[in-house]
């Protein structure tokens, strides 16, 4: 009887909605209704019609009458019959509606214009996406997944995942937790909102709260829509000056760090600033709030272990695979301290606001199988190349900028001579080259004088900000040469030259 009810399923149709009207026979207003569908374009041509039984049976009439009404239609050129492909629109079916406008190369949508060259930050290589390890990963996944997982779920996250991720942390970047110490969510600016955003009148993570003067601007405006003001901290070469937090005062009692490798000026947190940062949460009763970008992608040096290893219970440690694998998937994880796991749940609390149970038992099969690790290497060696190609074509082509922050993530900074930034960004994108000016990760306000704060703007000064990810491998390297071409026509315009030598600058990685 299952075997019956499985055929009787699979030989029903897709749902076509008809209304048969007037007062003639009921093939006549089938056919009448089924050509009308064609003429105004609701069923478009190539779309499959549901086969006679299927629709006699939605439409309440005998299955001959739909049989003769679709033979009618053939005839007449509206519909077309194969052996194998059932019934389907004609490509051509029939005169185009009464005054309607026949689509013209001049009435068609302009499309948005893309850029030739690709060189933003933020995205990995989209084509280098693991398609046939994830849809493995993903299978067996599915096979071994038990009922509860295509029921409601849990906020927290599949344990599966957990499990693989304390798994996975604790042996790549020296996180110390275990799985109920996660919480899964769909990337870092979930992660921000649920530390953020309030909860019958409290939340997890207060303002005002201290950030690196140079991060990105969404995050601001997304911690600014939760009522949280921020306070920028200086950055240099060892990362933020975490000393400097004593100087904001104790209103300030938790910080936003990406110490792994700064966002975007590239310098990782020194190990004294580590401790220091630390301590200062301690002293405050505060948090430091870790952001582990780029924490996979290291070239030049040992990788640098996460900061919440130091303190578990004052280090809130927030990862994703958007640079990893990919922005797509949505999903990411947070390490709390034990005592605010019930907090950040109550606020992730509805439904809508989970990660896909299935796509989460995917990364976890992923995980376990080594699959991630192999990805991730795999990678690495294919962003140093292209790191290496950029370095040296800018040794080459453009021995008068530094280049900075080399030695880990997917962007490299390349520093300008004082106030020729806006110039060479807008002659970049004039020549088709999509890249990002250092200026644009700016805290607003910073330096809050520039008599106060003249080290900093010599520290930090102009600059580009330059991905090597994004871009197809086909399309890499003339990305770089069009960028080179940009900065020696910006050379010869600028007699002055640089304010500073040229080079690669290595300790800012």
């Amino acid at each position: 009887m299952a075997e019956s009810w499985v055929n009787a399923a699979e030989r029903i149709g897709v749902d076509l909605h008809l209304e048969l009207s007037g007062s003639g026979s009921r093939r006549g207003a089938l056919t009448a209704a089924l050509r009308e569908a064609v003429r105004s374009g609701r069923l478009a041509p190539g779309t499959r019609l549901p086969p006679y039984r299927a629709l006699a049976a939605d439409l309440g009439v005998a299955r001959n009458t739909v049989a003769d009404a679709y033979a009618e239609l053939v005839a007449e050129g509206w519909l077309t019959a194969r052996q194998g492909s059932g019934t389907r629109v004609a490509e051509r079916a029939g005169p185009p509606p009464a005054g309607a406008r026949r689509r013209t190369p001049e009435a068609a949508p302009v499309p948005r214009r893309r850029h030739e060259h690709e060189l933003r930050q933020g995205s990995p290589d989209a084509s280098a996406f693991p398609r046939a390890a994830w849809a493995a990963a993903y299978r067996r996944a599915l096979n071994a997944a038990p009922a509860a997982a295509f029921g409601p779920g849990d906020p927290q996250g599949r344990i599966e995942l957990r499990t693989a991720l304390a798994e996975y942390l604790a042996r790549s970047r020296g996180v110390r937790t275990d799985p109920g110490r996660i919480v899964i969510c769909a990337g870092f600016a979930h992660a921000l909102r649920l530390l953020c955003d309030q909860h019958h009148g409290s939340r997890v993570l207060r303002g005002p709260l201290a950030v690196e003067a140079y991060g990105l601007p969404f995050h601001r405006g997304l911690l600014a829509g939760s009522g949280v003001r921020t306070v920028p901290l200086p950055v240099d070469e060892h990362g933020a000056r975490v000393a400097e937090l004593e100087a904001l005062g104790n209103g300030v009692r938790g910080v936003l760090l990406t110490p792994a490798h700064q966002f975007p000026t590239g310098g990782p947190l020194h190990h004294d600033r580590r401790a220091a940062v630390v301590d200062w949460a301690r002293r405050r009763g505060g948090l430091v709030v870790e952001d582990d970008y780029d924490g996979e992608f290291r070239y030049d040096r040992k990788p640098v272990g996460a900061v919440q290893g130091l303190d578990p219970e004052r280090v809130v440690y927030v990862g994703s695979v958007s640079k990893s694998l990919s922005p797509a998937l949505r999903l990411g994880w947070m390490v709390l301290p034990g005592h605010l796991v019930r907090d950040a749940l109550a606020t992730k609390g509805e439904r809508e606001g989970w990660s896909s149970a299935l796509d989460q038992l995917a990364l976890a099969e992923f995980l376990s199988s080594g699959a991630y690790d192999r990805h991730v290497r795999r990678m690495r060696q294919r962003y140093r190349s292209r790191r290496d190609l950029l370095v040296t074509a800018l040794a080459e082509r453009a021995p008068w900028v530094e280049v900075s922050g080399v030695a880990a993530g997917l962007h490299a900074v390349v520093r300008l001579p004082s106030g020729r930034e806006p110039e060479v960004v807008a002659a970049a994108r004039a020549q088709g080259i999509a890249i990002d000016g250092l200026a644009d990760f700016r805290h607003p306000g910073f330096p809050p004088s520039a008599e106060e704060d003249r080290a900093e703007e010599r520290q930090d000064g102009d600059g580009l900000v330059v991905g090597y990810a994004a871009a197809p491998e086909r399309a890499y390297g003339a990305a770089v040469e069009a960028l080179c071409g940009v900065l020696a026509r910006d050379r010869s315009a600028s007699p002055s030259g640089p304010s500073g030598p040229g080079g690669v600058k290595e300790n800012a990685g």
